[in-house]
C-alpha cells in the first residue's frame, strides 16, 4: 500500500543520513504509458499488467508535493537538473486564470466583474479579497480552477510524452492531494518537514510572523496526511545536502525502472 515502507536510500547511496521510503507494490509503484498513433493514454495508478517486457522504460509521471517550506520547489528544481521534465502546478494556476480559458468566465460569473482588472485580466488580489476566510467561496473557486489545471497538467503530459515517449515527468503541486489528482500520476512523492523547522524557514523567506505561518500550516494537510498517501517520502528537515542524496536516490530508482 502506498506509504509501507519498503527501504531505505542508503540501499540505493553510500550516505547513511539519507532517509526515504518507497512502497511495495508487484509494479514497484510505476505505472506505464500507452503510446498508440496520435495519442497518449495513461492507466490510473497501480493498474501495471505486466503487458511490457520486463526492463521496458516507458513514459513515468511523479506527483511532487509538500507543505509550505517543505523545499518541494527545491527538489523539483534538483530533478530538473537530473533531467526530469517540470510541470508546475503554480504556473498552470496562472495560466488557468487566462481570458481565453473557460476558467476565467467561470470565475468572473460566479465572483464579478469587479475582479476583472483595465488589461482585461483577473485582478488577483482583488479575487483574493473575496475569497479570503471564507471557506465557501474559496471551494467556489477552487472548484473551478483546480479542474482546468488538471487539464492542462495533462496536456503538458502529453505533449512531452508525444516528444519523448521515455521521459520522466514530474509534476510539482501543493494541492496535488487536496484537489484529489493522485492518479494523473504513477507514482506520489511527498517532501515532508519538521513543522518547527518550516515555521522557522517560512518566516526567514517570507518576512512573515510566526502566527501568520503557524495558521498557514494548520490550513493544509499534515505530514502524517499526506505521507499516507506516499509512494516515497522524503525528509527535508535537515540541510540541503540531506536533500539533495536523497533527491538523487529517488531519481536512481525511478530512472533504472
Amino acid at each position: 500500500m502506498p506509504g509501507t515502507p519498503l527501504s531505505t536510500a542508503q540501499s540505493m547511496t553510500d550516505s547513511p543520513a539519507v532517509a526515504l521510503t518507497t512502497c511495495r507494490l508487484p509494479s514497484g509503484c510505476t505505472n506505464v504509458i500507452f503510446a498508440t498513433t496520435g495519442m497518449l493514454e495513461w492507466p490510473r495508478r497501480n493498474s501495471y499488467d505486466g503487458r511490457f517486457a520486463e526492463g521496458t522504460k516507458l513514459l513515468r509521471v511523479v506527483g511532487l508535493t509538500g507543505g509550505i517550506a517543505s523545499g518541494k520547489s527545491t527538489a523539483a528544481s534538483l530533478l530538473s537538473e537530473l533531467g526530469a521534465h517540470i510541470i508546475d502546478a503554480d504556473v498552470l494556476g496562472h495560466r488557468a486564470y487566462d481570458p481565453s480559458t473557460s476558467a476565467f468566465e467561470a470565475v468572473v460569473e460566479t465572483f464579478g466583474n469587479d475582479i476583472v482588472a483595465e488589461d482585461g485580466s483577473i485582478d488577483r488580489r482583488a479575487l483574493g479579497g473575496k475569497v479570503f476566510g471564507d471557506d465557501n467561496a474559496l471551494k467556489r473557486l477552487t472548484d473551478i480552477v483546480w479542474p482546468e489545471i488538471r487539464r492542462l497538467a495533462e496536456l503538458e503530459i502529453r505533449r512531452i510524452g508525444s516528444e519523448n515517449p521515455v521521459a520522466i515527468i514530474v509534476v510539482e503541486a501543493a494541492v496535488l492531494l487536496e484537489a484529489g489528482w493522485e492518479d494523473i500520476a504513477d507514482e506520489i512523492w511527498v517532501v515532508v518537514v519538521d513543522p518547527e523547522v518550516a515555521i522557522e524557514r517560512a518566516m526567514k523567506r517570507d518576512g512573515t510572523d510566526r502566527a501568520a505561518i503557524e495558521a498557514r500550516i494548520n490550513s493544509q494537510l499534515s505530514n502524517e496526511q499526506r505521507t499516507t498517501k506516499a509512494d516515497l517520502v522524503i525528509d527535508n528537515s535537515e540541510d540541503e545536502t540531506t536533500l539533495v542524496r536523497q533527491v538523487e536516490a529517488a531519481w536512481k530508482q525511478v530512472a533504472n525502472r
